[in-house]
Formats: C-alpha cells, sequence, structure tokens
C-alpha cells in the first residue's frame, strides 16, 4: 500500500469516526432538550407520553383542588391559555406566588391517561412578571393582543368558571385511592357567585 492510500485511508477513517461522534452529540442534545408546549398545541397534537417538556399559561379559575393519592398530598389544577386547557397534577410543594389567573410554567410529562404529571411547578418571584413563554402562548391563542394591556385572568376567559373537563369533588371521590381536600377561596366565590363551591389558590 502506498503512502498517499494509506493517509486517504486513515482521512476517511477519521472523516467517518467524526461524523458519527457528532451524530451522538445532536441525538443526545435532541433527547435533552426540553420544549414548551402551550395548551392549544397539546389540543391540536398530543405529545408522545412520558417525553418531558414545559407546559405554560395561567391557572384556571375554580380549577386548583388538593387530593391526597395512596396516602400522599398532590394538587390538582388546570392551565390555560384562553383557548384550551389541560389538567395538571403535582405531588411537590406549589410556590409561594402560585394562585388563579398567575401565568406558571411547569416541566414534566404526558401521562397515559391525558394528564399532565409536573415534576416542578414555577412562579416568578414578582407576582406581576408574566413568563415570556406564557406571553407567547398567550398571544398565539388569538386571545390577547398585548397592545391592550395586561391579559384578564384565565376566570375572566373561562366565564369566572372551569371550563369542561375540570375536575369536581364527585369527580375526585369517584377515582379510587384518593381522599378529597378541596381547597375553599371566599375570594374566588365573591367575584364567581356560580361558583359557590369554587376552589382557591394552592398553599
Amino acid at each position: 500500500m502506498t503512502r498517499k492510500r494509506r493517509r486517504l485511508y486513515v482521512l476517511l477513517a477519521c472523516g467517518v469516526g467524526l461524523g458519527s461522534a457528532s451524530a451522538l452529540a445532536l441525538s443526545a442534545f435532541s433527547d435533552n432538550l426540553v420544549f414548551f408546549i402551550s395548551p392549544s398545541e397539546i389540543a391540536d397534537k398530543a405529545p408522545v407520553p412520558g417525553r418531558s417538556f414545559r407546559l405554560g399559561g395561567l391557572v384556571e379559575a375554580g380549577s386548583v383542588r388538593r387530593v391526597t393519592v395512596d396516602g400522599h398530598p398532590e394538587a390538582v389544577f388546570r392551565v390555560s391559555d384562553g383557548r384550551a386547557s389541560v389538567r395538571v397534577d403535582y405531588a411537590g410543594v406549589l410556590p409561594d406566588l402560585f394562585r388563579e389567573g398567575q401565568g406558571i410554567v411547569a416541566l414534566g410529562a404526558v401521562a397515559p391517561d391525558g394528564s399532565f404529571r409536573a415534576s416542578e411547578v414555577l412562579a416568578k418571584h414578582d407576582e406581576n412578571y408574566m413568563p415570556k413563554e406564557v406571553v407567547e402562548a398567550l398571544k398565539k391563542s388569538g386571545r390577547w393582543n398585548p397592545a391592550s394591556g395586561p391579559p384578564p385572568s384565565a376566570g375572566r376567559w373561562d366565564g369566572l368558571g372551569p371550563s369542561p373537563g375540570v375536575l369536581t369533588h364527585a369527580d375526585l371521590s369517584r377515582t379510587a385511592g384518593e381522599v378529597v381536600d378541596p381547597v375553599t377561596s371566599p375570594a374566588m366565590r365573591e367575584r364567581s357567585p356560580r361558583l359557590p363551591g369554587a376552589a382557591g389558590e394552592g398553599r
């Protein structure tokens, strides 16, 4: 084998190795990349169950519940972008600024039953701050024009009441292994006389 041919083989081998390494790196990056998905996008096309992504929107009025599953407390609520809403189940401690109408971003994945199982719920330290992902989701839903001022609360978007599909006390009571402890809110009852049992913010 001539020196020139040997050098060509070495270069080809290096090229193949570099290409394989780049492909593996891109694959790992893609697997670790956590996308943001809005409730409307989930309604249009359901994500792959078990794959992590960030869900953002406003906490829907009247949707917050406290439940106990197999002896462990959980929070159940819905996140809305004004056009669609998604049920969220969360077993952790909710942020202090978590409340109905507040913009939040949750990290988690869709469960086989279609609900969103959150591993983390984020609410910014400033209660007047709206996460940029949530702002984009609200604008994309077509229900809010930033030029008209701050976005309306999730409760006003949804007629000051839960949208169809929100878990009720009776719904939760029918779920095996769950003991329901609804969180009531006098302030929410004042804003929405049609919700005598509306739940308040998580604490």
